[in-house]
């Protein structure tokens, strides 16, 4: 007999064991209170809906931080929250010379479980007949059952678009939901993002952002300032906060790459100057508003070069 296969453990990530070094979910309070009482509404779930870019992920590693450190009312202390990738379960599994399919063994095995909530990014791939149609499943419809009973907790995410272009259509499905909108951080709310995210950079690349808190603030609110949304070319894929942490990351990626321990102004240049999904006409000019800003201490380091 063939060993009992968990698809949580084979397809799915644990946020609630993941290691947070900061809040994963700064300046996202409410939405995260929407998700709880959604949650702990009878036979609903929780949708969100935003678009890209914005951050949904994570809010749901922000439930999870907060449920890990027991931040939550009483009644989700001690759930378990899984990441799964639905596409992944496309296909077969072979169980006791079975064959069977990985939705329906998820399924199963969720309802047979307690104190568990599945996070489905891309949730609109549930109801795509396009994704879903080759290989004979419903998704939606395996899930519907589980749902109704209140055995499967669930929370979705999904962009704007694809919310409206295939989730809208299935009425039965989405009854079960309760939409949260996610919108786009203002730029000052993004400057605070961005303040509570660099110390979990510092921590994952081993390399320091060794400023004071003043000058941080300064950078941080720069690179805000530099992808505001009428200097961004592809808009709709490039939104606050991502494409802030993507320039942040990559200053300290290059300040690693020259083994340095810390991150200068040139490694901040470097990623500036390559920066994607702005405007080349906009990001000279705004290299060039940055050699202004941070003159003083540019020439303390020994210049960008």
């Amino acid at each position: 007999m063939e060993e009992k296969i968990s698809m949580l453990e084979r397809y799915g990530e644990d946020l609630i064991n993941k290691n947070y070094i900061t809040d994963p979910a700064i300046a996202r309070d409410e939405e995260i209170k929407q998700i709880i009482l959604t949650l702990l509404t009878p036979e609903k779930s929780a949708l969100l809906v935003g678009k890209p870019g914005i951050g949904k992920t994570a809010i749901v590693e922000g439930l999870a931080y907060r449920i890990k450190y027991n931040k939550v009312p009483n009644a989700l202390i001690g759930y378990k929250l899984y990441k799964i990738n639905i596409t992944s379960l496309l296909g077969t599994t072979e169980v006791d010379g079975q064959v069977e399919n990985r939705i329906d063994l998820l399924v199963k095995e969720l309802s047979s479980m307690n104190k568990t909530i599945l996070f489905i990014d891309e949730t609109h791939v549930l109801v795509n007949k396009n994704v879903t149609g080759n290989y004979g499943i419903d998704f939606a419809n395996m899930l519907k059952a589980g749902l109704d009973r209140g055995e499967i907790k669930l929370i979705g995410a999904t962009t704007t678009e694809e919310y409206e272009t295939y989730i809208l259509r299935d009425r039965a499905f989405l009854r079960r939901f309760q939409k949260i909108d996610i919108k786009e951080f203002d730029k000052e709310t993004c400057v605070k993002v961005l303040m509570g995210t660099y110390p979990k950079l510092e921590k994952q690349i081993g390399v320091k952002l060794n400023y004071t808190i003043f000058i941080i603030e300064k950078i941080m609110r720069f690179i805000v300032e530099m992808t505001d949304e009428y200097k961004r070319i592809y808009e709709i894929a490039s939104r606050y906060p991502d494409i802030c942490l993507t320039i942040l990351a990559n200053a300290f990626t290059y300040a690693l790459y020259e083994n340095s321990n810390t991150v200068k102004m040139r490694h901040i240049y470097q990623a500036i100057l390559n920066a994607r999904n702005v405007y080349e006409d906009s990001k000279k000019k705004d290299a060039e508003k940055f050699k202004e800003l941070f003159a003083d201490i540019i020439a303390e380091e020994g210049g960008l070069a």
